[in-house]
């Protein structure tokens, strides 16, 4: 089975579905936090091994913690895997922790305050040319 095939993108999908439910229902680890989710999954195409993307939307102690429960718990959301998924060979789970979506929010806000900036900028810009103007039709 090729990377990009129609059956590994199934696959992919359905196993981050499943981590998805398992992770949020079934693990009762205090150290994963509530807001934790499942941004991708990558399946080899061998089904030997799986990559799953975790986004946390807290701290980076909360987040280190988190990965740390899921690490620990590995084992029994392979079972909860292998019971929910029919595939010739459950994976073996590996926990990544992406903060692109963290990230975003951070460009995001940044660009933000730019753009504020400048318009604040512009507006300053506009009331002392409108005064200058003003100044020069009383002479």
């Amino acid at each position: 089975m090729r990377k990009n095939s129609i059956k590994n993108i199934r696959i992919n999908a359905e196993v981050q579905r499943e981590l998805s439910n398992i992770i949020r229902r079934e693990v009762k680890d205090p150290r994963i936090h509530p807001m934790t989710s499942v941004v991708s999954v990558e399946v080899a195409p061998d089904l030997k091994t799986c990559k799953a993307y975790i986004s946390v939307l807290g701290t980076e102690e909360e987040a280190q913690n988190t990965l740390a429960g899921l690490k620990s718990g590995v084992g029994y959301i392979r079972n909860q895997l292998a019971r929910a998924v029919n595939l010739r060979n459950t994976p073996e789970i590996f926990f990544i922790l992406d903060q692109s979506i963290e990230y975003g929010v951070n460009m995001s806000r940044l660009i933000d305050e730019v753009t504020v900036s400048d318009q604040e900028k512009m507006e300053k810009s506009g009331r002392s040319g409108e005064a200058e103007e003003a100044a020069n039709e009383e002479d």
